[in-house]
């Protein structure tokens, strides 16, 4: 027994000095990748100013929603005693952080770039106040998104059910909130949101796109709406639909950075899950409806229905051996 004891003791010396012998390569691959920050072909942030942080913004994505929904996302209970207490220390607090993230997204520009002085302080603070004042404004057109879900979905048994658990509403709010914030100016923190509710909902809303009142995306998975996308009043997208830009070489990319890529979409547009529309030149007409994985690349007029020509299936019995099978159209 006493052997047996001796033995894993030297073994655990042996585990012991094998261990500290990889620790000691950790100090040469710190001077390699130190000596790679100095690469102009990989990216790091080093310096003394510190940039918007991503958890930050995203717990500002929740102060967002306990501010435009009261009651729905916070741990106290909220009535009509101390509705006034509750925004208070809600806008105060969201305030103070916001104007924070927005001073170091523009001091990081400001300082990456060699741009002149925007006293970045000041204007962080300005823009929080101006991000403050569009909430009144983003809760009335966001009421209108959750009624036209609740109305188009009849699986929806209620408001509450819609602004609880629906994606496509999570999605939406933060694109609304990163919109307001992308039509100020303020760099980095809208696409930061934007993102995040992508990774969590699969629905990919750029900032820059413009989006009317009662939209509605249902089931949402796999949607995507590029920069340039416009899109009108009481739209309904279904999963998979992409808005997107045509490919194009990479030595054009540059130049159309600034132009309209993405497609319009008039007024009640209902496009079906699967569908692609494509390119800057793009219009689907008011009223039209765009059926499930149709590709499109031209212009739709109003009033039109865009369907793919029913498939051939082809239904093959399993149950004898031989048997013939049958083709019909569904």
């Amino acid at each position: 027994m006493e052997a047996t004891a001796h033995q894993k003791l030297e073994q655990c010396k042996v585990e012991v000095k094998t261990g500290q012998t990889y620790r000691e390569e950790i100090p040469g691959v710190v001077r390699e990748l130190m000596e790679s920050c100095l690469n102009q072909d990989c990216f790091a942030h080093v310096g003394p100013e510190p940039i918007p942080s991503r958890e930050a913004v995203i717990a500002l994505i929740n102060g967002i929603f306990r501010l435009l929904y009261p009651g729905y996302f916070s741990h106290a209970r909220v009535d009509a005693v101390n509705l006034s207490f509750y925004l208070g220390q809600e806008a105060v607090a969201f305030f103070e952080e916001l104007s924070r993230q927005i001073t170091l997204a523009f001091r990081h520009e400001c300082l990456r770039h060699g741009l002149p002085c925007i006293h970045c302080q000041e204007k962080g603070q300005e823009e929080a106040v101006r991000f403050l004042r569009s909430l009144p404004r983003l809760r009335t057109v966001l009421a209108t998104d959750v009624k036209a879900a609740y109305q188009g979905d009849p699986a929806a048994k209620s408001f509450d059910e819609v602004i609880f658990s629906y994606p496509g509403l999570f999605a939406v709010t933060v694109y609304r909130a990163a919109h307001q914030l992308f039509r100020q100016g303020v760099p980095l923190i809208p696409r930061i949101m934007t993102e995040h509710a992508h990774s969590r909902t699969g629905i990919d809303i750029h900032p820059g796109a413009r989006i009317g009142e009662s939209f509605f995306i249902d089931h949402g998975t796999g949607v995507v709406i590029g920069e340039t996308a416009e899109i009108g009043c009481r739209v309904r997208l279904y999963q998979g639909v992409t808005l997107g830009a045509l490919s194009l070489p990479p030595d054009q990319v540059e130049s159309l950075r600034s132009r309209k890529r993405h497609p319009t979409v008039e007024d009640d547009v209902i496009i079906y899950s699967g569908a692609t529309i494509l390119g800057g030149k793009t219009v689907i007409g008011a009223r039209a409806v765009i059926g499930g994985n149709v590709w499109l690349t031209e212009s739709v007029p109003p009033d039109t229905k865009v369907f793919l020509k029913k498939p051939e299936l082809i239904f093959r019995s399993n149950h004898a051996k031989g048997a013939r099978g049958k083709t019909r159209d569904k």
